[in-house]
């Protein structure tokens, strides 16, 4: 399939200190990287300014997934969530110093409490996504919402879910991010590409076993690849695919893009 482009994140290697990923990253069988402002890889003005050389000399084109660990931007705690937004408001800085092709959010999680306040959840959630999505176009950053499980208690796993955000905000340029384990879980994955196909920007891919985000190389789960490439070329789907294992790196990308004719 012709124009798509492969790229892998480092989620795989989110383990290991912040030098031994650059180290990895420059012997990629790709030049596209996504980086997770994340863990030990967390990104600073240093880390920055290393990453901006191994970018020049290297030509690799980066994408930037926001930190997640603990970010919840429904949060009902006032405080915490404008903590939590002044965190992705730097990580979104940082992409722009990166010429990031694609700025990557978790979308709100419910809490203990959200039972005493139905649908609030909801609304904060679209409030944080719509003043993102405001500082993105200051900075001309692309953001995009990556589908989490409704089984972790994420707010925006299904496509309906997404329909209906793009109905109630006014921020119609944020694109989704298809992440086929994720979707897996909720039997949707060729709903999203049938329904959303305009929104997808870019596919993080992995396997699993359909009970739990493991992550896994392609082909280790219970994903039928066959079937999603079928579906990627009948909807003339053109733009990124990010292989997100943390296990089979390489022999993943190279299954998809044998699948895809590349």
């Amino acid at each position: 399939m012709t124009n798509v482009e492969y790229g892998i994140s480092m989620l795989h290697c989110l383990n290991k200190p912040f030098n031994k990923m650059t180290n990895q990253l420059t012997h990629l069988d790709t030049k596209i990287v996504e980086l997770v402002d994340d863990g030990l890889h967390t990104l600073n003005k240093r880390r920055i300014s290393i990453l901006k050389e191994i970018k020049k000399s290297y030509g690799i084109k980066f994408t930037v997934h926001a930190p997640f660990a603990d970010v919840n931007i429904s949060s009902p705690s006032k405080p915490l969530r404008n903590f939590m937004i002044k965190r992705l408001k730097r990580s979104m800085h940082f992409a722009k110093s990166l010429d990031a092709k694609l700025w990557v959010l978790h979308p709100g999680i419910k809490t203990g409490i959200s039972m005493f306040y139905p649908g609030e959840d909801w609304k904060q959630n679209k409030k944080t996504i719509e003043l993102l999505d405001n500082h993105a176009k200051k900075l001309d950053i692309q953001i995009a919402i990556e589908n989490l499980p409704k089984k972790y208690g994420f707010i925006m796993n299904t496509p309906e879910d997404f329909k209906r955000f793009y109905a109630e905000s006014p921020s119609n340029d944020i694109g989704i991010v298809l992440d086929t384990g994720h979707s897996n879980l909720e039997g949707q994955t060729e709903s999203f590409l049938r329904q959303l196909s305009e929104k997808i920007l870019h596919i993080h891919i992995s396997d699993n076993n359909g009970e739990d985000d493991q992550h896994l190389g392609l082909g280790k789960g219970n994903i039928d690849w066959s079937l999603f490439a079928k579906i990627l070329s009948e909807i003339k789907y053109r733009k990124t695919i990010m292989i997100e294992t943390v296990e089979n790196v390489n022999e993943s990308l190279n299954k998809i893009q044998k699948l895809l004719n590349y």
